[in-house]
């Protein structure tokens, strides 16, 4: 069995680390934290130049919902553009309407831009309003992948969605789960979903190496991490979740 292990990474060295612990894909994007956006162009760059394993690049122009005005749209085309330039392997975008369907005609255009690069609709399809119908549309518009969590906090939660997606799939797409993959959970992810494909972080925070601290002044809101602490990627948990998968 030939089993794709993702690792989403929101700096080079994170992307080095998962490289060295088993990764065959990595999902480059910046802040992690709110979910993933477009890293930028230099990092993109270095990314490509450090790495020797497939690099699927995020574009989302901002956090939050994936309901884009025209300006956003252009942006994530030249984000396309440049990343085309560069001859990665892939892109991860996704967009939806107001009434939380997958917006077709935008879409098409980001795929057809984006060719001969693979495309991956990212977890905008968990807060698509019918699963099923969105997926009927993505495998008409010939995206590649579909991460989900089955519309759940997790994947494990989303488990019996997830399931029922790869069926309707078929050969047509490739459902990929992600979202709270854990080196405990995956068994259970791979004996209830038959997937190949899995995505996950193996992110773990740490202490920054910082001496000097300035006390009492955030640099982000409240509920952010301290200027003080890094999401990195684990590389010991990446190879649990990794060997768990194959032995």
């Amino acid at each position: 069995m030939v089993y794709t292990f993702e690792v989403a990474v929101d700096s080079v060295e994170s992307a080095l680390t998962a490289q060295k612990a088993g990764a065959n894909r990595i999902e480059l994007c910046a802040g992690l934290a709110m979910g993933g956006i477009t890293p930028s162009h230099s990092m993109i760059a270095v990314a490509h130049q450090y790495l020797n394993i497939p690099i699927n690049v995020m574009i989302r122009p901002r956090r939050g919902d994936f309901l884009y005005s025209d300006i956003e749209f252009e942006i994530m085309q030249r984000d396309i553009d440049y990343t085309k330039s560069l001859n990665v392997n892939g892109v991860v975008l996704g967009i939806l309407k107001s009434d939380g369907s997958v917006d077709i005609d935008r879409t098409r255009i980001l795929i057809e831009q984006a060719r001969p690069l693979k495309v991956t609709f990212h977890r905008a399809f968990d807060m698509t309003v019918d699963p099923f119908q969105a997926l009927d549309n993505l495998m008409m518009l010939g995206v590649d992948t579909v991460l989900t969590s089955g519309q759940q906090d997790s994947a494990v939660m989303g488990l019996s969605l997830i399931a029922d997606l790869i069926r309707r799939a078929g050969t047509d797409i490739k459902i990929m789960p992600g979202a709270g993959i854990t080196p405990d959970n995956i068994r259970k992810i791979v004996e209830g979903s038959s997937t190949t494909e899995f995505h996950f972080s193996g992110k773990a925070t740490v202490d920054s190496l910082m001496q000097y601290r300035q006390p009492n002044l955030p640099m982000s809101n409240a509920d952010q991490l301290s200027e003080y602490q890094l999401i990195i990627a684990d590389e010991a948990t990446i190879r649990a979740i990794i060997r768990n998968v194959i032995g």
